[in-house]
C-alpha cells in the first residue's frame, strides 16, 4: 500500500548512466549482498508512491520489475543524470519528482520522507541534500512545474543537475558528513569493500 504522505508524490529510480566508472556496465545491476542494487531502492521506494519511474537506457526487460514505467534519454549517447530527469519530469503525472541515483543502497524511508517534507514546506522550490559542504543534486526533489525552466537550461548547453537546481532556487536538506545511508558503490572496488564493511538498510 502507498504511504498516504506521499500521495502527490513520483519517485524517479536513476540508472541510466554509462557505468564509466564501471568499466561500462550497468550499474544498477551490479549484484550487492546477492541482489541487483536497483532492488534495494526499488524496497525502500516502492511503498511511498504510487507512481515509480526508472530511468534506464539498456536493460529494459530487466528493469521493467522494478518501477511502474521505464523512461529513456531522448538523446543516444549517454548525455548524463540530467537526461534522465528530463525523462522522468516529461513523465511525472504528480507535485513533485523525488529522484534517487541506482548505486546507493543503505538510503531509508525516513531520509525520503525528510527530503519530500521539505519539498512540501516551500511547494515552488526544489530541494537537495546537502552532505556536509558538498551537495547531492541526484537526492533531491524537484516540483514538476519545473520541466520547462529545466528544459530551458537544457537547450541553453546546461548539463549540470546541482547548478540547475541551485540557479532554480533549490534549499538545503542538511545530513552530517559521514552519513552512511548516502555510500555511493560506484566503483567496483567500492562495491566489493562495502560487501563487508556496511551494513544493510531497513
Amino acid at each position: 500500500m502507498t504511504d498516504s504522505t506521499f500521495q502527490s508524490c513520483s519517485i524517479l529510480l536513476l540508472a541510466g548512466g554509462r557505468g564509466q566508472r564501471m568499466g561500462g556496465q550497468d550499474k544498477g545491476l551490479l549484484e550487492w549482498r546477492g541482489r541487483p542494487l536497483i532492488a534495494w531502492l526499488h524496497d525502500v521506494a516502492r511503498p511511498l508512491t504510487d507512481e515509480l519511474l526508472l530511468s534506464c537506457n539498456r536493460n529494459h526487460a530487466r528493469y521493467a520489475g522494478y518501477a511502474d514505467l521505464l523512461v529513456s534519454d531522448d538523446e543516444d549517447g549517454f548525455p548524463g543524470p540530467l537526461a534522465g530527469i528530463r525523462a522522468g519530469l516529461a513523465a511525472a503525472s504528480h507535485r513533485w519528482l523525488l529522484l534517487l541515483p541506482c548505486d546507493t543502497p543503505l538510503v531509508d524511508r525516513p531520509l525520503l520522507h525528510s527530503l519530500y517534507s521539505a519539498a512540501i514546506s516551500t511547494p515552488d522550490q526544489p530541494v537537495m541534500l546537502r552532505c556536509g559542504e558538498q551537495w547531492e543534486p541526484l537526492f533531491c526533489v524537484i516540483p514538476t512545474s519545473m520541466r520547462a525552466e529545466i528544459d530551458a537550461f537544457w537547450r541553453a548547453g546546461e548539463r549540470s543537475p546541482q547548478r540547475i537546481l541551485l540557479k532554480l532556487g533549490a534549499r538545503e536538506l542538511q545530513v552530517r558528513k559521514d552519513d552512511p545511508r548516502l555510500a555511493n558503490l560506484n566503483t567496483p572496488e567500492l562495491l566489493k569493500a562495502s560487501r563487508s564493511e556496511l551494513g544493510t538498510s531497513s
